[in-house]
C-alpha cells in the first residue's frame, strides 16, 4: 500500500520523533502526531506534520484520530521494569482496544504495532530467539501488557505488523544509556556477572527502517510478528564502558556477583511490593537479567518478509548518541 494519511502515536517519544523525522521528509505524506506532551527539543516543525495532543483512553480522542488516517503506528506505551497491572493496562491495553476499535470502524488499511521482547525474558541466557518460541509466563506487567496488546491487533481484522525491537539506541535516547549514565555517575553502577555477557542491541534508524517497511509490507508479509535488531549481539559491559569513556567518564571498576545482585534485586521487589507502596526499587530481577545475561534474537523472519536490513552499526549510533549526549544541557 502507499500510506498517504499516517497517525503515529507516541510521536513525541524517542522512537516516534525519529519516525516523524523521516516522515517528514516525504511530502507526499500527512501525519498527524500524537503524545503525552510536547517538548521542544522533540517537536517535528514541516508543514505535512500536525500535533494533536490528548488522552488515548478516551474513546471520542481515539475515535476522532483515527477517523480518515490510511495507516497506523502504534509506538505510544509506558515502558517500565515496574508498576502495577493497572497502570500498564491503562496506558498500553486500553488505547491499543481503542485504536483497534476505531481502525476497524473507519476502514484504516495498515496497523504497524510496536511491541517487546521484553515478552521472552528469562532469568538465563537466550540465543537466537524466534518469533514462534513459546512465550514464558510475564517477568513484569509491562510485558504481560504488551503481550495483551498483540493479542488485540492479532485478533483484529486490520491488516498489521507486529515489531519487537530490542534495546534502542541513537540521538534523543533518554531511557537506555541516560540512565546507565546518571547511575554511574552517582557511585551505584556495578558490572552485574562475568561482564562478559552478550546482547542484541538496535539503532533506533534501523527500527524507523523496520515501521516504514511494515507500512509499505505485502500482502505475504502481513499479519505477521518481526523480531527487529542488529542481529550481531555485542559484548554488553566493554560496548558501555567505551561509551563512558567516550563522554569522558571513568569505567565500571567495580563489580558484583550475579547470585548476590539477584538475591538483593528479589529483596528489593519484596521490599517496594509489600512496604513502599509499589514504588520501583533500585533493582529489578528484570534489570538486573537486561544486564547480565546473553540474549539475541533470530532476525531472518524480519529479513525475509520485509526485506529488512540493519543499515547503522551499533557502534555508529553509540556515537550519534554520544555527540548528542555532550550537547544537552
Amino acid at each position: 500500500m502507499n500510506s498517504k494519511r499516517i497517525l503515529v502515536t507516541g510521536a513525541t517519544g524517542f522512537l516516534g520523533s525519529r519516525l516523524l523525522e523521516r516522515l517528514a521528509e516525504d511530502k507526499t505524506v500527512t501525519v498527524t502526531a500524537t503524545g503525552r506532551s510536547l517538548k521542544p527539543h522533540n517537536r517535528i516543525d514541516a508543514p505535512n506534520v500536525r500535533y494533536v495532543l490528548g488522552d488515548l483512553t478516551v474513546d471520542s480522542f481515539v475515535d476522532g484520530l483515527v477517523q480518515d488516517q490510511d495507516a497506523i503506528v502504534h509506538a505510544a506505551a509506558l515502558s517500565s521494569p515496574w508498576g502495577s497491572k493497572r497502570a500498564f493496562w491503562e496506558s498500553n491495553v486500553r488505547p491499543t482496544e481503542l485504536l483497534v476499535r476505531a481502525a476497524e470502524t473507519h476502514g484504516v488499511e495498515r496497523l504497524v504495532l510496536i511491541s517487546t521482547p521484553s515478552m521472552y525474558f528469562q532469568m538465563t541466557s537466550q540465543w537466537d530467539l524466534k518469533e514462534e518460541d513459546p512465550l514464558p509466563k510475564p517477568i513484569n506487567q509491562y510485558a504481560a501488557s504488551k503481550r495483551e496488546a498483540e493479542r488485540m491487533v492479532e485478533a483484529s481484522e486490520i491488516p498489521h505488523v507486529i515489531l519487537r525491537p530490542r534495546a534502542l539506541l541513537g540521538r534523543g535516547d533518554t531511557v537506555i544509556l541516560p540512565r546507565i549514565i546518571r547511575a554511574h555517575q552517582e557511585g551505584r553502577l556495578r558490572q552485574m556477572g562475568s561482564g562478559q555477557n552478550r546482547v542484541d542491541m538496535t539503532p533506533v534508524s534501523n527500527v524507523v527502517d523496520a515501521i516504514l517497511l511494515g507500512l509499505e509490507a505485502s500482502e505475504h508479509a502481513l499479519n505477521q510478528t518481526y523480531n527487529i535488531s542488529n542481529g550481531d549481539p555485542i559484548a554488553l559491559w566493554p560496548f558501555l564502558n567505551e561509551t563512558l569513556q567516550k563522554l569522558d567518564l571513568p569505567p565500571v571498576s567495580k563489580s558484583i556477583p550475579l547470585p548476590v545482585v539477584l538475591s538483593v534485586a528479589r529483596l528489593m521487589e519484596w521490599h517496594a511490593r509489600w512496604l513502599n507502596r509499589y514504588r520501583e526499587p533500585t533493582l529489578t530481577v528484570y534489570g538486573v537479567g537486561t544486564l547480565a545475561m546473553n540474549f539475541s534474537m533470530d532476525i531472518s523472519k524480519a529479513r525475509r518478509l520485509l526485506g529488512y536490513t540493519p543499515n547503522q552499526t551499533v557502534e555508529e549510533a553509540m556515537d550519534e548518541f554520544v555527540a548528542w549526549h555532550k550537547q544537552q544541557p
